[in-house]
């Protein structure tokens, strides 16, 4: 009777462990599934907005009986401001950017660092991304690669030249070194549990630009 009360006492503090652990995992999970639709609605209303911003840009183009042009000088861009579409075909990588690299920006979107180079135009485009969303499939980058960003002002089709791990203060790659160039920024390893120590960057020139 002592030994069965024994295991009883062992037991109770155990269910209750047993029981927290599960509850901790259960708002785990709520929490993150609650970040990634939060992110797929904000991906689909920046979608459409571009779309929107694509079909204005082609009314104007015609209207003016002129193709348009990316912008040829950085400019001053409104923070969280639609900047178009980034897509690496053979990785299946596909995300809207906007205006900004802050926590909240880069929750639901790729951010473009502002000052730097709009897509197109000449100079260094430069985004970043979280590793764990939507910049995940960069870890498969490879020299050669195309990498698409649609703007309302046109589609800007890259081939990516190189790609290398800095520290976080080496920023010297977002210089721009002539031409125009683009650069892909996250962080890395991208297994890393917690905030990774080094950032893995991509970097690209412009092969084409087309109309709307």
């Amino acid at each position: 009777q002592l030994r069965r009360r024994g295991r009883t006492e062992v037991r109770t503090p155990l269910r209750w462990l047993e029981r927290l652990l599960f509850l901790v995992a259960f708002v785990a999970l709520g929490w993150y599934g609650l970040v990634r639709l939060d992110a797929a609605r904000e991906q689909a209303a920046l979608s459409n907005e571009l779309e929107h911003a694509r079909k204005a840009a082609m009314e104007t183009a015609a209207a003016r009986a002129a193709p348009a042009r990316a912008p040829v000088r950085t400019v001053a861009i409104p923070a969280q401001s639609m900047i178009g579409r980034i897509e690496v075909p053979r990785l299946n990588l596909s995300a809207v950017a906007r205006e900004g690299v802050d926590v909240k920006t880069l929750r639901t979107s790729v951010g473009h660092v502002p000052g730097t180079a709009l897509p197109g135009a000449e100079g260094n485009a430069a985004f970043a991304a979280h590793r764990d969303t939507f910049f995940r499939p960069l870890e498969g980058i490879r020299t050669g690669d195309d990498v698409v960003v649609t703007t309302p002002t046109g589609v800007h089709r890259y081939a990516v030249t190189s790609t290398r791990i800095v520290d976080p203060t080496e920023v010297s790659v977002l210089d721009a070194t002539g031409g125009r160039q683009l650069t892909l920024v996250t962080c890395y390893p991208f297994t890393f549990v917690g905030n990774a120590p080094k950032r893995f960057i991509v970097q690209a020139t412009l092969r084409n630009s087309l109309a709307p």
